[in-house]
């Protein structure tokens, strides 16, 4: 299995929305997860934000990347600039990579137009998600067979 972890500060936005396009764009062998480095809850909005394009986040949990210290990955993908600084280092030397995506959860306004930019970051998000399959995952799952 590739095993990829998507990591930002809280995990209730961002990197849960990478997770789960990554799970719903890609197939075995591929194992993705999401954690932060100070982990809060899921945001609502995130979860309705993903459910208009039919992507189930709602069971989701925010995990604290100390769950994951001991275990090995492939890649380590920051999606906000404070994960990146404070990344932990991983076994194995994983490839890490970085995305400066923007904190929808930073939003103000209604609910209707802070649901606007989460659609904007989660549409964001789903172009890198698919970019990475596409120039990163697939070569690299080529070149391990």
């Amino acid at each position: 299995m590739t095993r990829i972890l998507f990591l930002c500060t809280e995990n209730s936005c961002r990197s849960q929305m990478a997770e789960g396009w990554l799970r719903h764009l890609s197939r075995p062998p591929i194992e993705a997860f999401s954690a932060g480095t100070n982990p809060q809850t899921v945001n609502p909005l995130a979860v309705e934000s993903m459910k208009e394009c039919d992507v189930d986040i709602y069971g989701h949990r925010s995990k604290s990347v100390r769950e994951f210290l001991s275990q090995r990955f492939e890649f380590v993908i920051t999606v906000c600039d404070q994960a990146q600084e404070s990344c932990p280092t991983f076994p194995d030397s994983p490839r890490l990579l970085h995305w400066s995506i923007p904190d929808p959860a930073t939003a103000g306004g209604t609910t209707e137009e802070r649901q606007a930019v989460f659609r904007l970051v989660r549409d964001q998000i789903r172009g890198r998600v698919e970019a990475f399959v596409r120039q990163e995952l697939d070569p690299f799952i080529r070149n391990k067979t």
